[in-house]
């Protein structure tokens, strides 16, 4: 399997030269949501255009955190199934999303979203939270913060392993 470094924002430059089934190892700013900050987020979006943080060729990671123990940067940071966010995901795209990381497969229609938007998903291990969160070298939250680990959270991550799942019209699931 061929292993890719990327850093974000992602360009499209970068996304273009991803192809399904690599080892990608992300660099840079990831966000989470969850279910109930994807809720928030898309009544701002549908209503402003603008969320209250920068979106654009931004990275967004299906993942609530959970409470982090004293001396770490955060607690496991598994990947929650990609799609229960499908409905989401366009609003997302258009606000400037590039890539999203999650886990399972994603439908032909986000497949196709994403070929038209020059998006890009990935997928990390399900069940290893607690190595994630060894790639993670910085966390805050951004927004929503009334909903605990479902608040939105500015990750910083060094090397994050993914697999690149769904590229150019392309899908590992098919």
């Amino acid at each position: 399997m061929k292993e890719v470094a990327i850093k974000t924002p992602l360009t499209d430059n970068i996304i273009h030269n991803l192809n399904i089934k690599e080892l990608a190892k992300i660099t840079g700013v990831v966000y989470t949501l969850r279910d109930a900050s994807a809720v928030k987020l898309k009544e701002e979006l549908s209503r402003k255009k603008k969320a209250g943080f920068n979106l654009d060729k931004g990275v967004i990671y299906f993942c609530g955190p959970s409470p982090t123990q004293k001396g770490k940067i955060i607690g496991s940071c598994g990947p929650t199934t990609s799609k229960r966010f499908e409905d989401y995901m366009e609003i997302l795209m258009k606000a400037g999303v590039k890539g999203f990381i999650g886990k399972g497969p994603v439908s032909d229609t986000v497949v196709n979203m994403l070929k038209k938007h020059n998006g890009v998903y990935f997928v990390a291990t399900g069940g290893a939270g607690a190595y994630l969160s060894t790639f993670v070298r910085s966390k805050e939250i951004i927004a929503y913060k009334d909903l605990g680990p479902e608040a939105v959270h500015k990750l910083e991550v060094k090397d994050f392993p993914t697999i690149v799942a769904s590229a150019k019209g392309k899908t590992l699931f098919s």
